[in-house]
């Protein structure tokens, strides 16, 4: 039996005074008065422990925003995008004004309290963490390759370059596989559109760096050519290529919830829907709430300290080498002949044409030859350039 329904027996039914059970009991006359009125008013029942909660909280967030969170909160996660309580404020703020958002403590426990907050593993304190952020948009650029898997369950792969400062997602392009040409053609496109960067920074696959062989890619050679300096992650720690790699969760995660692509055209069109999104729209949390193209519009650019300009003419040309080892490529309206050597003939190659400076590479990208067209003669011959 609880305190208070003993507290009133004793009261009513052996007849001991209110001052004799506070006295013995240690509690106030008053708290014994309101038990008996509530006993004669509904009997044993009323004597139940009561909550305490108040009646009415002016301060609660009202139901309609309430709503609200919970329905951007489901409309994010459906299509794959980041749904915190800050992207949620973010987009809130659109629907309902600033001045009536609430806090973001307050959205992450509305999101608790209607079981939409997945609980995640102990993680690391952010003191921990040491991070490196370019000071400047183009001072680096990050490059990598993931892989994704058609509706057919084909693998293909998707190159992807993104700026170290403000996280700008500047290109985003799907291969079958990516090839070392398709990398500096890809480089060479967002360089058009945004400049050229002070650095690029990539892990040490095939594609991006020949070091480890022994030799040099057509990514390094160009890079070189146009004054870039080229860095390389410490085999087997992505966490040197961190910001391109916690990209590619996020852009899985998005594409995880879209329909299953069932080309390579089809898959582009997500790819791009998904970059305009987390370029234009979505907040970004190291950015403190910026979208990446409010932050790499917000500081002067970096440039390459090299010789090289972004109004360099860039071109590639496919063709065959011809039985005596020779290619020919139009420069100025004028044709020119250049010798490769007879144990090429036959061979489908590409040119790769910047203003003057050419290289020449054969179907896997290995590079045949580098040279300096000399417009002065016909025959560029071998060991000339």
């Amino acid at each position: 039996m609880d305190k208070a329904r003993y507290l009133v027996q004793a009261h009513v039914l052996e007849g001991r005074s209110v001052a004799e059970l506070a006295t013995a009991h240690g509690v106030h006359r008053s708290w014994i008065y309101k038990l008996l009125a509530r006993y004669r008013e509904g009997g044993s029942e009323a004597l139940k422990p009561r909550s305490r909660r108040p009646h009415r909280c002016p301060q609660q967030t009202p139901q309609e925003i309430v709503g609200a969170i919970v329905g951007l909160r489901k409309q994010l996660h459906a299509e794959g995008h980041d749904c915190g309580p800050e992207t949620i404020a973010y987009h809130l703020a659109k629907e309902i004004g600033k001045e009536r958002v609430p806090s973001i403590s307050t959205i992450w426990r509305i999101l608790r309290r209607e079981g939409l907050i997945a609980p995640q593993p102990r993680k690391r304190p952010r003191s921990s963490l040491i991070r490196f952020q370019a000071e400047l948009p183009n001072e680096m650029w990050q490059a990598d390759v993931t892989h994704w898997c058609l509706a057919d369950g084909e693998q293909v792969e998707i190159l992807n370059l993104i700026d170290d400062h403000s996280r700008l997602f500047l290109s985003s392009q799907a291969f079958s596989t990516v090839k070392a040409v398709d990398v500096v053609n890809v480089f060479h496109k967002a360089a058009q559109l945004n400049g050229l960067p002070a650095s690029l920074l990539s892990d040490n696959g095939a594609v991006f760096t020949g070091f480890y062989r022994g030799g040099k890619v057509l990514l390094e050679s160009e890079l070189e050519r146009l004054g870039i300096e080229f860095k390389n992650s410490r085999p087997y720690h992505p966490q040197t290529c961190g910001k391109i790699e916690r990209l590619h969760q996020t852009l899985k995660r998005y594409l995880a919830r879209q329909r299953p692509p069932s080309t390579l055209e089809q898959l582009q069109v997500k790819l791009d829907a998904f970059a305009h999104y987390y370029n234009d729209i979505r907040p970004h949390r190291a950015l403190h709430g910026l979208t990446p193209l409010q932050a790499y519009s917000a500081r002067i650019k970096a440039k390459p300290a090299g010789r090289a300009s972004a109004s360099t003419h860039f071109r590639v040309r496919h063709d065959r080498v011809d039985q005596t080892g020779k290619v020919t490529l139009r420069y100025g309206s004028r044709l020119y002949k250049i010798g490769l050597g007879r144990a090429h003939k036959g061979r489908q190659i590409k040119l790769l044409v910047a203003d003057r400076e050419i290289r020449v590479i054969d179907a896997g990208g290995q590079l045949i030859r580098e040279l300096t067209l000399d417009p002065s003669r016909s025959y560029q011959p071998l060991g000339s350039g």
